[in-house]
């Protein structure tokens, strides 16, 4: 299983390239080329999956039930945008338009790889969104790992 962790700042080359950091790809078990799949991902920013974590993430998704109406909403937002890339010789990976577009990246962006998957930020909009973190983190802690419900944490 892949454990991926870290935080790293990056620049995209004029033609929307973004080289992959090399501690990040030593992670992946350090193959080159290595193949990512990208698509749309919450709180705009663009994931990236290894291969082999997409290709799972697939098999998930074709359990989905066609026929009802939430699941095909889902699925099209899922794979709206969906492309394969691949790193070049020089670690690089080509982002297209419409997800940079998406993801408001201009030219400085964070990857912030956890789990099994990289989001890839606007670097302003990464760290303006975690600017709460001192006051509300030990809160958030509490009610994901913690055991309380949101009643129980709305009571005190």
């Amino acid at each position: 299983m892949v454990q991926l962790y870290g935080e790293y700042e990056c620049r995209l080359d004029g033609k929307g390239r973004l080289k992959m950091p090399a501690q990040l790809l030593k992670q992946l078990g350090g193959l080159s080329p290595s193949t990512f799949f990208v698509n749309r991902g919450f709180e705009k920013c663009i994931m990236m999956y290894p291969e082999k974590v997409w290709d799972k993430i697939v098999e998930g998704i074709n359990d989905l039930n066609v026929y009802r109406q939430k699941d095909r909403n889902f699925i099209r937002y899922f794979f709206r945008g969906v492309n394969s890339v691949t790193t070049d010789s020089a670690d690089r990976v080509l982002i297209g338009k419409n997800l940079l577009q998406y993801a408001d990246i201009q030219k400085d962006a964070v990857l912030f790889a956890y789990l099994d998957r990289i989001e890839v930020w606007d670097k302003e909009i990464y760290y303006g969104m975690l600017d709460a973190e001192p006051d509300e983190f030990s809160q958030l802690a509490e009610q994901v790992l913690g055991g309380a419900g949101p009643d129980e944490s709305e009571q005190e």
